[in-house]
C-alpha cells in the first residue's frame, strides 16, 4: 500500500470506519479477525490508538508487538503479509488484499461489512466461493477514465451528504480513499458515483422506470430513463415511485401523518439493494423499475449461482460491489449487512400487505403487492375529479404534486382526472406547463 504522511492519516480519522478502515484502541490477539477480513475484501488498514473519528489516543508500537502482529498474519491460511509502521502517535497495519481467497484466522472467516469485520455463516461461505470472481467489474479500469473525467460537483455533493469534511484534501487522495483508483485512473466504480458521463464510458450504467396502464406490461403510461450516476439514479427512482403511488394522510394528535400505499422505507431498500448487488459486467441491460395497477416490480441482473434459492439469501450478505455498497452505506442508505429482506417483509406485514415475492434467474427480481382497489372506485373517480376542481378554483396555479399531496393519491391518478376534465371541457390550461395556471369551468 501507498505511504502515508501524518496529515493523509488525520483526514482518514475524520472519515471514520469505512470498508478499508478499522479503529483500534490497542492491540489484541484476536487482531487476526480484522487481518482475514481485510485480505477477504478490497484490503485495508488497521490504525492502532484511534477509538473514533473524535478521540485518538494513540499507540506506541514496540518490537514485541510488531512481532506478535507479524506472526498472528501468517499464521493465517492462507498466509498473509503485512507491513507494520508508526505514523505520528498511530500505529497503521496495512493489509493486502488477498490474491488467494477465501482467507480464514483460528476462529474461522471474516470479511469487512458496513465498515465492520464480520464473521461468515457456513452460507455465506458456500456462496463466496460459487460466486467470487479474481477481479470484480467495479475494480476494474475501462477506456477514457482518466482522472480528467472526474466531475468536481458530483464528488462535492456527495462529501456533503455523507457528511466528510474534506476541504484540505485533495480529490485524488479522496478517491484513494474510497477505493476508486487504479493506477491513477477511475475504476468502474468511481466511473459510476463521480465521472461527469457514466454511462459514455459504461454504457449499462443507466437505469429504466415505466408506469403501465393494467397488469400487463402492453401499455405504457409514464417513462423515464436515467443515465447519470449510481446516487443520481437512486434518487430518480424513489421519486418516480412515489409519483405513481398512492398517499394517504392520518391524524395523529394534532401531526398529520402522510404514508405511500406501499411502505416507502421497503421500496428504498429494495432499490437500494439492487443498485449494491448488480451485475455490472452484463452489457446492454439496464435496472429495471417497474409500476403496474397491482404491484411493483424491481428488477436488476444478477450474477448468483444456479442452485442459489431465494430463501438462500434472507439473512446471509455476500455483496458483489463491496465499493458500491460501501459507498450507500456510508449515506446510511442501505440497510445493515443480511437484514434487507428481513426489514422488507417486517414492513410489508406492518401495513397489511404480503410479503414481497423474489425470483431469482439471470435477473434478481423482487415485486410488492398494491392495495387491491375498493368497489365503487369510478365513483371515487368522480370524487376525486370535482375535489380537484375545487382545489384549482381556489389556486389556479397548483401543481400536480400539490393537488396528490392534498387529496392523498397519486399523481398518476391527478393527470388521469385532469386529463378527463379537458376532454370534458370543465378544465384548460392557460399559458405554458411551467408558468402557467389553470382555468376551471364556473360552477
Amino acid at each position: 500500500m501507498v505511504f502515508m504522511n501524518e496529515k493523509e492519516l488525520e483526514f482518514l480519522i475524520k472519515q471514520g470506519e469505512s470498508l478499508t478502515i478499522e479503529f483500534k484502541r490497542s492491540f489484541s490477539s484476536r487482531i487476526d479477525e480484522d487481518i482475514t477480513a481485510f485480505s477477504n475484501s478490497s484490503g485495508g488498514r488497521i490504525l492502532l490508538g484511534v477509538e473514533d473519528s473524535e478521540t485518538a489516543a494513540g499507540f506506541a508500537l514496540t518490537n514485541d508487538i510488531r512481532g506478535k502482529i507479524i506472526s498472528l498474519a501468517r499464521n493465517c491460511k492462507p498466509s498473509i503479509e503485512v507491513s507494520i509502521s508508526q505514523i505520528g502517535k498511530i500505529a497503521v497495519i496495512s493489509v493486502p488484499e488477498g490474491r488467494d481467497k477465501l482467507y480464514s484466522c483460528s476462529d474461522g472467516y471474516y470479511r469487512r461489512l458496513d465498515g465492520a469485520t464480520q464473521k461468515m455463516n457456513p452460507e455465506e461461505i458456500r456462496l463466496f466461493f460459487t460466486q467470487n470472481e479474481l477481479l470484480p467489474f467495479e475494480k476494474k479500469t475501462a477506456p477514457g477514465a482518466e482522472l480528467s473525467e472526474l466531475s468536481k460537483k458530483k464528488l462535492g455533493r456527495f462529501l456533503a451528504e455523507a457528511k466528510i469534511d474534506a476541504k484540505t484534501s485533495e480529490a485524488k487522495a479522496l478517491l484513494a480513499s474510497f477505493s476508486m483508483l487504479k493506477e491513477g485512473r477511475l475504476n468502474n466504480a468511481g466511473v459510476m458515483f463521480f465521472s461527469k458521463e457514466p454511462r459514455r464510458i459504461i454504457s449499462q450504467c443507466q437505469s429504466s422506470m415505466i408506469a403501465f396502464k393494467g397488469t400487463e406490461p402492453d401499455r405504457i403510461f409514464d417513462r423515464m430513463d436515467v443515465k447519470d450516476d449510481l446516487l443520481e439514479q437512486f434518487s430518480q427512482a424513489i421519486f418516480f415511485l412515489k409519483k405513481h403511488l398512492n398517499l394517504s394522510s392520518t391524524i395523529r394528535g394534532v401531526k398529520r401523518i402522510d404514508a405511500y400505499e406501499i411502505p416507502l422505507e421497503a421500496l428504498r431498500e429494495a432499490v437500494a439493494n439492487a443498485i449494491v448487488h448488480r451485475d455490472y459486467s452484463a452489457y446492454g441491460t439496464d435496472l429495471a423499475i417497474r409500476v403496474f395497477d397491482d404491484r411493483v416490480e424491481i428488477a436488476n441482473p444478477a450474477k448468483l449461482a444456479p442452485d442459489v434459492k431465494a430463501s438462500d439469501l434472507e439473512g446471509v450478505s455476500i455483496r458483489h460491489n463491496e465499493i458500491i455498497a460501501d459507498m450507500f452505506s456510508r449515506l446510511d442508505i442501505v440497510e445493515r449487512a443480511g437484514t434487507g429482506i428481513r426489514k422488507m417483509r417486517r414492513l410489508m406485514e406492518e401495513a397489511g400487505l404480503p410479503a414481497p415475492e423474489i425470483k431469482l434467474g439471470v435477473f434478481y427480481r423482487i415485486a410488492f403487492a398494491r392495495p387491491k382497489k375498493k368497489a365503487g372506485s369510478e365513483k371515487g373517480s368522480e370524487k376525486s375529479s370535482e375535489k380537484i376542481l375545487a382545489i384549482i378554483r381556489q389556486n389556479s396555479g397548483a401543481s400536480a404534486e400539490e393537488i396528490a399531496k392534498n387529496l392523498g393519491i397519486s399523481s398518476r391518478a391527478v393527470e388521469k382526472n385532469i386529463a378527463k376534465l379537458k376532454e370534458k371541457g370543465l378544465l384548460r390550461r392557460v399559458g405554458p406547463d411551467k408558468g402557467g395556471r389553470w382555468e376551471a369551468a364556473k360552477e
